[in-house]
Order: structure tokens, then C-alpha cells, then sequence
């Protein structure tokens, strides 16, 4: 139970990227390829769990001087790191193999995917500007793989959304541990005193704009109305909204620690990303391309 907690599956929501391809391609319907998807989620769950493992046991000093994460099983010292170690080694072997027999190329991606987020356990987390960039790097690689895995082609528009929306959650997230530290924020991860709150809200004012003018070019371009639906700009004041709303926990309510958490626990933003599928789902139906 206690590998199966290190592992964090409540961070496994960021896996659901993975289905991008298959929403946005409007082959939500078939069924062999929606299995083809859910397999893409479980391989990627695995991966990113492995990679847990490994962080909390790099970590296990310094989480074990923080309020929450001294919770964790091996700071904890209810997981030895050895145990968590060789579970770390043994997952991604299933989900390697069964990536590369789906298709060689989403294989290899899932290979990238890997390296680079134990990269970022190990050393890159603690390179300033770069750790957040990292991240974003990783969800367009879930989006990738999710398009390779059922071979649809990728618009580069989502590749530049997914970028963006990755970097928002990065740097409010950055700024969530860098408030709540105070200042003890030096005592804890390095790279974290290497921002200010200052800093990352210009960062973050850049990043928003810059996603909400993204999202809007994607509904728009040639593309997107020819392949996908002339009239997704509908669901434009939703991404708006939910941008809005994820600013307002962040500066109001301190939130903005764990986006899963504070998706789930705020009802106005999950009403939205609701309302936003729901939209999604009727424009593909009802306003399909060529429709």
C-alpha cells in the first residue's frame, strides 16, 4: 500500500493528456482505439510512478523537514528506500515493453519520457527556469504519445497550448511552496530561493495571456476548422474562465500546491472543466468539420 501511495495516483491526472489526440480527432467513438489510449494512460501512470519512488528517496531528507511531505512513506521511514528502489526498476519494464508492442515509435517516446523525468528527479529540479520548463517538456510528450499511439498527427497549435497550460501549473505551483515556506524557503529546495513571489507572478501574467491568445489561435486556425470543428472558439470562455478562476485560488486562497487537489476541491473550476468537455463534445458533434 504504501509503494501504491509513493507512487502518488492522484498525480496520475496529468497522464489524461495522454487522450488529446483521440478527443481532438473526434475518435472518442472507436473503440479499439480508445483502448489503445487507456493502455497509453496506464504505461505513462506506471513510468511517472516509478519515477516517484525515486524522487522521494532522493529527497527524503529534506521532505522529512516539511510540514506535508515528512507524511510521505519513506520520510516517514514506513517504506525503506531499497524496497522502493527495486520497485522503481521493475515498473517501467511492463510498461516499456507494452509501449514499444502498441508501436515502436511511442516506445521510444515513453523511453524519452522516462529519462527525462528521472533527469528531473535527479538533477534538473534544481536547475532554476529549467525545472519548470522540464515539466512542460513532459506533458507535451504525453500528448505526443497519446497521437502516436493511434496515429493521428498533432497540430502544432496544441503542442504550444499543452506547453503553456503546463507552464501555468508549474509556475503557480512554484509559487504556492515558495508562500507557504515563507522564510524558510532556503531550508528546504534550493531552486526554490532562487525565485521570488514577484518573479513568478511577472512569469506567470506572461504564460496566461500567452495561453488564452494560444487556445484562441488553435479554435481559429485553417487546421483546426478544416480537421477538427469550425466552431471550437466556442469553448474559448471556458479556458478563460477556468484560467481566471485557478488565479483568483492561487493569490485569495493560497491554492495552487496541487492542481489535481484544487481542481477537485474547488466546485466553480470543475463545474468548468466539465461545462469545457461538455462543449467540446457537442461543437465535435454537432459542428464536425466539413459539417
Amino acid at each position: 500500500m504504501d509503494i501504491i501511495i509513493s507512487m502518488r495516483p492522484q498525480q496520475w491526472l496529468k497522464n489524461t493528456f495522454v487522450f488529446a489526440a483521440l478527443v481532438f480527432s473526434r475518435q472518442y467513438l472507436d473503440g479499439e482505439k480508445v483502448l489503445i489510449s487507456l493502455a497509453v494512460f496506464v504505461i505513462f501512470s506506471l513510468l511517472s510512478g516509478s519515477v516517484y519512488l525515486v524522487n522521494d528517496v532522493v529527497d527524503r531528507e529534506e521532505d522529512r523537514k516539511h510540514s506535508a511531505k515528512s507524511a510521505r512513506p519513506i520520510a516517514a521511514g514506513r517504506l525503506s528506500p531499497s524496497i522502493a528502489l527495486s520497485a522503481a526498476v521493475i515498473l517501467p519494464l511492463p510498461a516499456l515493453a507494452g509501449a514499444f508492442l502498441i508501436e515502436p515509435a511511442l516506445g521510444v517516446i515513453s523511453l524519452g519520457y522516462l529519462l527525462l523525468i528521472t533527469a528531473y528527479s535527479l538533477a534538473l529540479k534544481r536547475v532554476v527556469i529549467v525545472d519548470v520548463l522540464v515539466i512542460a517538456f513532459g506533458f507535451i510528450l504525453r500528448v505526443l504519445a497519446g497521437g502516436v499511439a493511434i496515429e493521428v498527427p498533432i497540430s502544432e497549435w496544441l503542442f504550444i497550448c499543452t506547453f503553456l497550460l503546463a507552464l501555468f501549473l508549474a509556475l503557480s505551483k512554484r509559487r504556492h511552496e515558495l508562500v507557504m515556506l515563507g522564510g524558510e524557503v532556503s531550508g528546504h529546495r534550493k531552486t526554490l530561493s532562487e525565485y521570488s513571489a514577484t518573479l513568478l507572478d511577472q512569469m506567470i501574467a506572461v504564460v496566461t495571456s500567452s495561453t488564452v491568445m494560444a487556445y484562441s489561435l488553435y479554435t481559429l486556425a485553417p487546421r483546426t476548422q478544416i480537421e477538427v470543428s469550425p466552431r471550437l472558439y466556442y469553448s474559448i470562455p471556458f479556458v478563460i474562465y477556468g484560467i481566471f478562476r485557478y488565479l483568483y485560488l492561487i493569490h485569495r486562497k493560497a491554492e495552487g500546491g496541487e492542481p489535481g487537489r484544487t481542481l477537485f476541491s474547488d466546485r466553480p473550476l470543475l463545474v468548468d472543466l466539465l461545462l469545457w468537455v461538455l462543449a467540446i463534445i457537442l461543437i465535435l458533434r454537432f459542428c464536425p468539420a466539413g459539417g
